[in-house]
Formats: structure tokens, C-alpha cells, sequence
């Protein structure tokens, strides 16, 4: 294995050793971005990956998985010494090592100290094996790489589902669907500075009526929407592949759900305006749609 590949499995385990006590500190991320500025130039898919992990917990499963993956990894004691080092020093990062922390370090190490191309990985292999047959249940969250790049919405609902907080009876086009709802309307939403609870519940109420969605499910939807549109998200394509699977008519009435969200609390603003017309423009509608939706909404509650 390269240098990059080792130091990249690495990085993904020092991420999910810094989450064992809950939290990410940016000092600890800091010392990780040390160790791979030491490393070969990433590219920004590379970087990509390692976010998908800094951004939310990672829990036991998901770093059993990481840790198996790095074991595999180290080669040599040169690998090993580097691991174990970079490992220590990103646990004092913040300047101090809690129980679960240290815990964790432990386990790690013990991992990494346990790989031996000797005797003994041979006497070990068949139990190493169907430990690895049973961590490739664990969670992995890079089976959703592509949609955490393109489609964050529908990543963000995958990600949760799997940790069991909703279920949904749906196909996977539906649900990708509904995603790309979710993420329109809160870039709607989150056109002004603070998104208001009166904004929230008319995009539940929009999915519950449109995708005969429960409350449950839609409040759902639009929670974890309004969550990952808070990062970086690319709104043309999210409005660019909502265009592609409604019908004109669907997209026509989209737009009174939109205004409706921007309205939501006592006044449709200037910037949110602008931005559904923005996004009229790429579900591909006349601009005239576009105005006679904008009317339907009363005058004293638009800045236009």
C-alpha cells in the first residue's frame, strides 16, 4: 500500500478516535490536517471522504470497520511506528485524553501492535477472516460517497435511516425525489439568515400533501433538509434533477410551495424571491410562470 492509501485509512481512524467522546475538538482536526499536510498532495474527492467523517459521529461499529481497514494496512514496523505516533498525538491534541478516548486508543493500538506477517497471522487468519466477514455489516458511509458530493439531502437521509431513526417504505427513486424537494425548499428557507419553525412546517406540510408523507416522516424530511443545507451544497443541481423527474405541471405548482415557504413567516423577502426566481429558471419555466406565481401571493406579503 501507498503512503497516501496508509496515511488516508489513518486519518479516517484518528477522525473516529477523536468522536468517541462525543464531540470533535479543532484542535483534533487540526492535528489531523498536520499529518496528511505531510502527505502526498490530496485531491478534493480525497478531502471529500475524510469530511464525510468529521462532520458526523462516528460510532463503535463504523470505527471497528476504520480500525480493521488500517490493520490491514500496516505493512511495516515503519507503518506501525507511524500510526501509533500520529494516533497519540492527535488524542492530546486538545490537550488532555478522556476515559472513552483512551479506551479507544488502547483498542487501536492493540490493533495495530497485533499485525505480524510471522507465525502467528498465519495461526490467526481463519478467526481474522470471519471477524472481517462480520465487519462488513458495519456501517460505511462511503457507499454514499457520490451523493455526499452531489446530492446531500438524500445522503443525510440514508446516513440517519441506517442509524434508525426513520423508516421509510418508499422506492429509491421516491425517496431521492423527496430529497431533492427537501433541499429546494430549504435553500428557499435559507435564503434569509434564520430559518423560522412557520418555514419548517409548510415544507412538512408540502410533503405530507404532495408525497402523502406521515407528519412523522415529512417533519423528518424537512429536519434533516434544513440540516444539510447548512454546508455547502450545490442548489442548481439539486433544482437541475428535480426538473428531470417531475412533469411541468409538478413543477408549476412547486413554485406555489416555494413561495408559500418563503411567505411562511408574514413576508416573501427580497433575497428569497430572487433565489425561487433563480430556481424557476432551472426547473426550465417561462418567466411568466414565475410571475403569476409570485402574484398569487397578496402584495402586502412580498417586498416585490
Amino acid at each position: 500500500m501507498s503512503d497516501e492509501q496508509l496515511i488516508m485509512t489513518l486519518a479516517k481512524v484518528l477522525i473516529a478516535a477523536a468522536w468517541s467522546d462525543g464531540e470533535l475538538t479543532h484542535e483534533e482536526v487540526n492535528s489531523m490536517k498536520d499529518l496528511l499536510y505531510g502527505s502526498p498532495q490530496l485531491t478534493a474527492l480525497q478531502w471529500a471522504r475524510l469530511e464525510m467523517y468529521i462532520e458526523t459521529p462516528v460510532g463503535k461499529a463504523e470505527r471497528e470497520r476504520l480500525v480493521e481497514e488500517l490493520r490491514s494496512a500496516v505493512q511495516t514496523p515503519r507503518d506501525r511506528n507511524l500510526a501509533i505516533r500520529a494516533l497519540e498525538e492527535m488524542v492530546m491534541a486538545d490537550g488532555e485524553i478522556t476515559e472513552d478516548e483512551q479506551a479507544v486508543v488502547t483498542e487501536i493500538e492493540a490493533a495495530i501492535e497485533s499485525v505480524d506477517s510471522g507465525l502467528l497471522s498465519r495461526l490467526v487468519k481463519g478467526m481474522t477472516g470471519r471477524r472481517s466477514a462480520a465487519l462488513a455489516d458495519a456501517p460505511n458511509r462511503e457507499d454514499y460517497f457520490e451523493d455526499y458530493v452531489k446530492n446531500r439531502v438524500y445522503y443525510g437521509l440514508r446516513r440517519r435511516m441506517g442509524e434508525g431513526e426513520a423508516e421509510f417504505d418508499l422506492g429509491e427513486d421516491t425517496l431521492r425525489t423527496l430529497s431533492l424537494a427537501g433541499g429546494v425548499m430549504a435553500q428557499i428557507a435559507r435564503a434569509n439568515p434564520q430559518v423560522t419553525d412557520p418555514e419548517i412546517e409548510v415544507m412538512v406540510d408540502a410533503l405530507e400533501t404532495h408525497w402523502h408523507l406521515t407528519h412523522e416522516q415529512a417533519s423528518f424530511v424537512a429536519e434533516v433538509a434544513v440540516d444539510e443545507t447548512a454546508s455547502h451544497l450545490d442548489r442548481y443541481r439539486l433544482a437541475r434533477e428535480f426538473a428531470d423527474v417531475c412533469t411541468y405541471e409538478e413543477r408549476v405548482g412547486f413554485l406555489d410551495v416555494l413561495f408559500a415557504v418563503a411567505a411562511a413567516d408574514g413576508q416573501a423577502g427580497y433575497e428569497e424571491i430572487e433565489e425561487i426566481r433563480s430556481i424557476a429558471n432551472t426547473l426550465k419555466l417561462p418567466h411568466e410562470v414565475f410571475i403569476d406565481a409570485k402574484l398569487r401571493i397578496p402584495r402586502d406579503q412580498r417586498e416585490q
